[in-house]
């Protein structure tokens, strides 16, 4: 794919409510010249603007998950996205994810009474590289 076919793919998926919106803008515009009648301008802004795209939006916007365990979760997630996508091999992406996981505190691991810190922490770093290999 081009540079100019990837950047509008692009936009159309991260950016189709403006798309849309300017579409709607110009069908406004071009409905009266076509039909005659002036009052399919406001017509078809109304329903475009004020009743289609509020529509299309609640029914595309993705809905979050319920085990997303917090906001720190964004780098794992990049982690996890670069190894998937062979950008880091297996030694890299676990050299990271234990880096990574060292710098979130003791405080980010629950407290279940049985057992070490440090164990329940590797425990979740064996769980993070599994996860991220299927």
């Amino acid at each position: 794919m081009t540079g100019l076919a990837r950047r509008v793919a692009w936009n159309l998926r991260h950016r189709w409510r403006r798309v849309f919106a300017l579409c709607v803008v110009g069908a406004g515009v071009a409905a009266p010249i076509f039909s005659g009648r002036w009052w399919t301008l406001p017509l078809v802004w109304f329903f475009g603007l004020v009743i289609a795209l509020p529509v299309l939006h609640t029914l595309v916007k993705p809905i979050p998950d319920d085990d997303a365990d917090s906001p720190g979760d964004s780098a794992l997630d990049t982690l996890r996205e670069r190894y998937a996508n062979g950008d880091i091999d297996d030694r890299e992406f676990e050299r990271k994810l234990d880096r990574l996981l060292e710098t979130e505190g003791a405080e980010t691991v629950t407290d279940s009474g049985d057992g070490d810190v440090a164990d329940r922490v590797r425990e979740g770093i064996r769980r993070e590289v599994e996860r991220a290999r299927e």
